[in-house]
């Protein structure tokens, strides 16, 4: 089975690439700027261009494509090239398994989100996010699973980790958000579930967040502790003091999916405790 990894240089799509390096297999997957350096097969790719999208779908004829890129709140990107990736893998029988957020939810009026919330974005990057897996939906309603994930730990490598360091080392400014919820997933429990799906012919939205739900500041000091970092470095603030937009409190309740996986997906108190055994 040829399965086509969007965004395979990216934090999560070279953790896919990886496992599946690792498994024997030979991954084809695409990037935008420059191709990883893994032992898979690189197209480039950028999801704005329908023609190119057309030729590395033509070129590779994937059974499965998983959707891993990013794109941030560029609607082009995130919005219209995920639209566009539905569309084409729908017209030529492909399934789909689209990654998606927890930024499409806006955290107001919910103790937790599951699989059938409806999407109430409040930024840019969440309103891409819920307009691309509204369109798989439509286009896809049987071949396709939306993955809504959460923050993604691991390694040292996330934007969050790296955040933490500079903060504690002096090198960069700023606070980590006390009022700030989320449900932090590890990058390799993540990929791991995500090829669990992609092999299966199951379709719907899936929730992949682990079961702690924790404030930015309080998993920065887990992180600064498993690192030998001070916590009392790390400076804290409340997010709804500064006007930032954004969900404050938005838990994913991933207890329907985990009950259809074999994959657990580990708590952040868990796998950043320091004796927790890494997947591979």
């Amino acid at each position: 089975m040829t399965v086509l990894i969007i965004g395979g240089n990216g934090f999560l799509g070279a953790e896919l690439v990886r496992q599946a390096v690792s498994a024997g297999l030979h991954p084809v997957a695409t990037f935008h700027s420059r191709p990883g350096d893994d032992g898979a097969t690189w197209h480039h790719l950028d999801l704005r261009d329908p023609l190119r999208l057309e030729e590395v779908l033509e070129t590779v004829a994937p059974a499965v494509v998983i959707n891993a890129t990013s794109g941030g709140a560029d609607w082009a990107v995130t919005a219209e090239g995920g639209i566009r990736l539905a569309q084409a893998v729908a017209g030529q029988g492909i399934r789909l398994v689209h990654v998606s957020s927890d930024a499409v939810f806006s955290g107001t009026g919910r103790d937790r989100y599951d699989e059938s919330c409806l999407p109430d974005p409040l930024t840019p990057y969440g309103a891409a996010k819920a307009a691309a897996e509204t369109a798989v939906r439509l286009l896809c309603p049987n071949t396709a699973a939306v993955a809504r994930t959460s923050l993604i730990i691991g390694n040292g490598r996330s934007e969050h980790e790296r955040l933490v360091h500079a903060l504690a080392d002096g090198t960069r400014q700023g606070a980590l958000f006390t009022d700030d919820v989320r449900c932090p997933v590890h990058v390799t429990d993540l990929a791991v579930a995500l090829w669990e799906i992609t092999r299966s012919d199951a379709a719907g939205v899936f929730h992949l967040a682990g079961p702690d739900a924790l404030s930015r500041y309080e998993l920065g000091e887990l992180i600064a502790r498993r690192d030998g970092l001070d916590p009392a470095r790390l400076a804290s603030a409340r997010r709804s003091d500064t006007g930032l937009p954004g969900g404050l409190d938005v838990r994913l309740d991933s207890r329907t999916t985990q009950q259809k996986l074999r994959t657990r997906l580990r708590g952040a108190r868990e796998f950043l405790s320091g004796n927790s055994p890494e997947l591979t």
